[in-house]
């Protein structure tokens, strides 16, 4: 007999059930899926990359693999309320076990494809993990690792047979091998097929994410179908997405990004999804695949910006006299715009020439031809940027959201965008500021609670409204404004109030500037550590002469720190006199997430950070002119190394004046 997953769930979690009259119980993630196979059977739902060739499934091939998967998991023994661990790149397989373990009332709970055995391990223990579903050979390693520490780990599932058929250890069975047992069953049972589609119900946790884990353990935050699908639609009737858009998934699956554009968006809107053979190829693949749908964070648009500008200082010189005669005057016509300005004739007669020879082809070469709905959201966008890819014709938005409301929040208005706001609150989306300034939110969208962590909920979750973490405020047009986290608003040794991640987003506007930690609390003024972005400092020093051989001594480049010292000088002058960056180092290396100085999502771990670098921090602030440095690192294998280098203490031209000038004053 199938247990009801209510009785399953950790007390917390059944105490945290709640009411939700704009639900109806039979409109969940899979009865979607179902319908989209009667109605629409034979329309592409998913396209992937393998070995070159596009290989399509439809709708009625969804959910048959599907069903077939979930059929053959129940035998396996997985039941309502199972957690069901999931690591690997973004494949049909790793998304029809997620989909077939949310039939069965179980739990897709994603890791990172990059995460450390230690740390999978211990999602797995604080989740009671009894089943796992792996990308190929390398995450099958990891998690038979997990195993030699955690027994309770039953069964391995994996889809890639390279290296694994015919030589799989205990425990472990492949994909294929699971739906030919579900094929069986669902053969043999005539009522099986429907009695599936129907177990689950709106109230059930469609998918366990997980929040970044800044400053400790992440917390697992359980999505319910009515959440998704309150997020989805709320957007849609925003107008922030259209049924049958073409979409890419090439987002991490344990990120919430994919799963509600990839699973829920894509199921409720019918999107074709597509995706690439792999990481590496996604940019390629992106021309053919040509989305009307695209989302990136902010680091990769200014990544894409980077490599537009280094293929026209290498291209014929033609084009590099085209693209100067046409792309300045974009920009400045899409800044008039922004502040209002109705173009003019010749305006547009002149853009759409230059449609013709210069946008057109930079967004085909990009993949982004045909995309009609482009956003961004994670972090504060640069302005040159954001306003770059706005005049090559792109209607480029920023949202905003959070892991515990789906991701969707608010959004850019398409025909008004304010670069200084991330928007309006979506339909069905209500926001507040509380007296300490925090952002307060509540709707369908926004989760119940934390998994088996009543402390953090009811930290979170107060008198109806989610508290979430962020300072901002509403401005006069109701636009939402984002400063940054409220726990991270701290003070100077004088006591001027001051936000790290605001400063720090600004440094990163530059395409220079990959990670910045700004430091300062407690202290007498400001310092920043720096990890430059080797692709754009690289291409920096071809174009300038400066030869190098790795990043660490390409940051150590007198010529660098002095590249590095004027984006620091230009933010530094939008900033108050007292919260300028007066020195800073580059570091001989970038912030690594297996060294724990930043999350999976490459925020920073600002702790971690400060007692890594802790001699390098208090040579800065002891007015040293460089420091030798051992840092240890580790390696995806898990074991360690030493770096050594020596690393310049720069300081910023006329930050320490302008300081003693605001005192004076």
């Amino acid at each position: 007999m199938l247990r009801d997953p209510d009785s399953v769930l950790p007390t917390s979690e059944r105490a945290l059930e709640v009411e939700h009259p704009n639900w109806k119980p039979d409109d969940h993630l899979i009865t979607l899926l179902a319908a989209n196979a009667h109605e629409h059977g034979g329309e592409v739902a998913m396209r992937e990359r393998d070995r070159g060739i596009w290989q399509e499934y439809s709708w009625a091939d969804c959910l048959r693999q599907v069903l077939e998967a979930a059929a053959g998991l129940e035998l396996l023994g997985v039941r309502p309320g199972d957690n069901v661990l999931v690591i690997g790149d973004n494949r049909p397989a790793i998304y029809f076990s997620m989909l077939a373990a949310i039939t069965l009332r179980a739990v897709p709970t994603p890791a990172f494809p990059d995460v450390t055995p230690i740390e999978l391990a211990g999602q797995a223990e604080r989740e009671a993990v009894r089943f796992a579903v792996a990308e190929d050979q390398e995450q099958v390693d990891k998690l038979m690792d997990v195993r030699a520490h955690y027994p309770a780990l039953e069964w391995i599932v994996y889809d890639d047979p390279r290296g694994l058929t015919g030589k799989e250890p205990k425990g472990v069975l492949a994909f294929t091998e699971i739906q030919r047992r579900g094929r069986e069953a669902l053969a043999a049972d005539a009522q099986l097929q429907r009695a599936l589609v129907a177990r689950p119900r709106s109230t059930d946790v469609a998918v366990l994410l997980h929040s970044s884990g800044t400053t400790g353990v992440p917390k697992g935050i359980p999505l319910k179908h009515g959440h998704v699908l309150a997020a989805v639609r709320h957007a849609a009737a925003a107008g922030y997405f259209s049924e049958g858009e073409v979409h890419v998934a090439y987002m991490p699956v344990a990120w919430v990004g994919d799963f509600i554009f990839t699973i829920g968006a894509a199921l409720a809107l019918r999107f074709t999804v597509n995706i690439p053979e792999g990481q590496e190829t996604a940019q390629h693949d992106l021309r053919e695949m040509a989305p009307t749908l695209y989302f990136n964070s902010p680091r990769a648009w200014s990544t894409m910006l980077t490599r537009v500008q280094v293929g026209i200082d290498e291209s014929t010189a033609l084009k590099r006299w085209l693209y100067r005669r046409f792309m300045p005057f974009a920009v400045a016509l899409e800044h008039k715009r922004l502040k209002g300005h109705a173009p003019t004739f010749g305006e547009r007669l002149w853009r759409s020439l230059g449609e013709l020879l210069v946008y057109g082809p930079i967004k085909d070469q990009l993949g982004l031809a045909r995309v009609r709905s482009p956003y961004t959201a994670g972090e504060a966008m640069g302005e040159d940027t954001f306003v770059y890819f706005r005049a090559l014709g792109l209607d480029l938005r920023q949202f905003y959201g959070q892991t515990e409301n789906c991701a969707l929040c608010a959004a850019q208005d398409s025909g008004a965008v304010n670069l200084q706001t991330v928007g309006r609150p979506f339909p069905g989306m209500e926001i507040r500021i509380s007296d300490e300034g925090e952002i307060l939110m509540r709707g369908d969208n926004v989760f119940d609670g934390y998994y088996d962590n009543p402390e953090a909920t009811a930290e979170t979750l107060k008198d109806g409204w989610m508290h979430s973490g962020d300072a901002g405020y509403l401005d006069k047009a109701g636009e939402l404004v984002v400063l940054g986290r409220v726990s991270e608003v701290v003070h100077t040794a004088a006591r001027v109030r001051f936000i790290p991640t605001y400063i720090e987003n600004r440094l990163k506007f530059s395409q220079y500037i990959k990670d910045v930690c700004v430091i300062g609390a407690g202290r007498d003024w400001l310092s920043a550590l720096v990890a430059i972005d080797l692709e754009a400092v690289g291409h920096w020093a071809q174009e300038n002469g400066v030869p190098y051989t790795s990043f660490a001594d390409l940051s150590q480049k007198p010529q660098a720190l002095d590249l590095i010292a004027s984006v620091i000088a230009h933010v530094n002058e939008v900033l108050p006199p007292d919260t300028r960056v007066r020195r800073f180092v580059n570091l001989h290396k970038e912030f690594d997430a297996d060294d724990g100085e930043i999350t999976r999502t490459r925020k920073l771990r600002r702790g971690t950070i400060e007692d890594h670098y802790g001699a390098i921090i208090d040579a800065v602030y002891d007015g040293r002119a460089e420091i030798e440095f051992e840092a240890q690192i580790t390696y995806e294998t898990g074991e360690t190394g030493v770096l050594k280098r020596v690393l310049a203490i720069h300081d910023v031209p006329g930050a320490q004046d302008a300081m003693k000038a605001g005192a004076a004053a």
